[in-house]
């Protein structure tokens, strides 16, 4: 039995179902993009098959051990690496076993979609995961890990994945980039910028991350003149591992044009961990209106990602680390937030500033406006805890009146777990082309418009904005 139906996420009126399994049908496979995540790119420098069920599906995946947690499982007799290096469960069968008597946990939520997407279509899986088939699921996984088709590089090929850029601090040596390269294999794994560890006064070890900046770059990055040179340099060596955007998660969108000299002072408070919380806010607007202006200069297309409170429990961020499952949305102000960066390079055509978001009361009333009229900006897909069925059916309904669809960018998977890559870009298609499918058989698309539409939604919007 099949874990997943054919005709899944498509209308219910089988008329508006027949042809959003049509538009569905031109499209599925299409190449995957995958211009923003989080995979580790050690495993296609490597290609060393991966350790074990546990540590593939749920020892490094927050959306699947935060939920756990919420019912009261420890982090640690799931695996998760603490901080101190105390320890914690290492036997990838017991972890197993305690995330498939837990299953049932995620019934109707997006990561049941895409557990069992992979599942079935990636390790050719035809029953349910619970407590009874865990042993049976865990040995039949370990088995097909071992075997050639299943390392890495296989999978990427097998997932039809074009291109797909991974996320790396402003400091990395990007070591395992350079290894890819050298290798000479030819699929086309990419680095982006992100430099918040060098730029955001509330990270720890700021002062020591930007003197590691100069010795990198040979800038002197005590001044605020060698800071940015330090950080257009960096730009310019990412770049040269193929390197199409940067990307800045920062905790609101807040922007600023500050006078130099001021921005210079303001720097130098950072330095020292003297910036009030305001301080702090102001000097990473200012920083995101520089990366905008260095994009003018080097073509990197600027990601702003804001609005997560990170690391709600003091507890698990104290014992496990940063990005433990704790991070939670918030609202988010664009309008007022963005009016110093968008009055000082918005009308540049040539910059591509893509926005997203986790606070879903401002795609109509804030986001769509702004996207829907200011050249540079775009506005990127539903993201993290909206990456859903019904987050992406809210953003074209909320989105597309204002914005339409081409101001937005496609989809993009914004994942760590390299197995639900093709799970996530299936469930974007399947929605895109059942939202499509209802304008058509409302009357306000025709057929032919709409396959338009599908095909740049999964392909040509993403390779467009981010310049691959």
């Amino acid at each position: 039995m099949a874990l997943l139906k054919d005709d899944r996420l498509f209308p219910v009126d089988p008329g508006t179902r027949g042809i959003a399994r049509a538009l569905y049908d031109s499209i599925r496979d299409l190449p995957i993009l995958s211009p923003h995540g989080h995979t580790d790119p050690r495993w296609f420098a490597e290609d060393q098959p991966f350790p074990d069920p546990a540590q593939l599906f749920v020892t490094p995946d927050h959306y699947v051990f935060r939920m756990l947690c919420s019912q009261g499982v420890a982090l640690t007799d799931l695996g998760v690496p603490r901080a101190d290096g105390g320890p914690t469960e290492t036997d990838g069968r017991k972890i197993w076993r305690l995330f498939a008597a837990h299953y049932h946990l995620f019934l109707g939520t997006p990561c049941q979609l895409w557990l069992d997407h992979s599942f079935q279509h990636v390790f050719g899986i035809d029953r349910r995961l619970n407590a009874e088939t865990a042993d049976w699921y865990y040995d039949h996984i370990a088995d097909c890990l071992s075997r050639p088709e299943f390392r890495p590089r296989a999978l990427f090929k097998r997932f039809n994945i074009e291109a797909i850029a991974t996320t790396e601090a402003a400091t990395d040596d990007l070591r395992w980039h350079r290894m890819i390269r050298d290798s000479g294999w030819d699929g086309r794994v990419i680095t982006a910028y992100r430099p918040d560890a060098v730029i955001d006064p509330d990270m720890p070890g700021l002062a020591q991350n930007v003197e590691l900046l100069g010795q990198q770059t040979g800038f002197d990055t005590l001044t605020w003149a060698g800071y940015l040179d330090a950080h257009r340099a960096r730009r310019a060596y990412f770049k040269e591992f193929g390197a199409t955007s940067s990307d800045h998660g920062h905790p609101s969108a807040r922007t600023e044009d500050m006078a130099q000299a001021d921005a210079a002072a303001l720097f130098q408070k950072a330095l020292r961990g003297a910036c009030t919380p305001d301080e702090a806010d102001a000097f990473r607007g200012q920083m995101l209106t520089e990366m905008a202006r260095m994009s003018l200069e080097d073509g990197l297309v600027l990601q702003i990602h804001p609005g997560a409170a990170r690391n709600h429990s003091a507890q698990v961020l104290a014992q496990f680390g940063r990005d433990k499952g704790f991070d939670i949305p918030r609202r988010t102000d664009y309008v007022t937030a963005l009016r110093p960066l968008l009055n000082a390079v918005g009308m540049r055509a040539d910059l591509t500033v893509i926005l997203f978001t986790l606070d879903e009361t401002s795609y109509s009333r804030e986001l769509a406006p702004l996207a829907g009229v200011w050249p540079c900006l775009r506005l990127g897909p539903p993201w993290w805890f909206h990456d859903s069925p019904e987050g992406m059916r809210r953003f074209r309904e909320m989105a597309t009146e204002t914005a339409g669809f081409y101001n937005t960018v496609g989809f993009n998977d914004d994942t760590r777990a390299f197995c639900s890559i093709p799970a996530r870009h299936d469930v974007a298609r399947r929605v895109d082309c059942a939202f499509l499918a209802d304008l058509v058989a409302t009357g306000r698309l025709a057929e032919d418009e709409a396959a338009g539409l599908a095909h740049d939604l999964t392909y040509g919007l993403a390779k467009k904005a981010y310049r691959l």
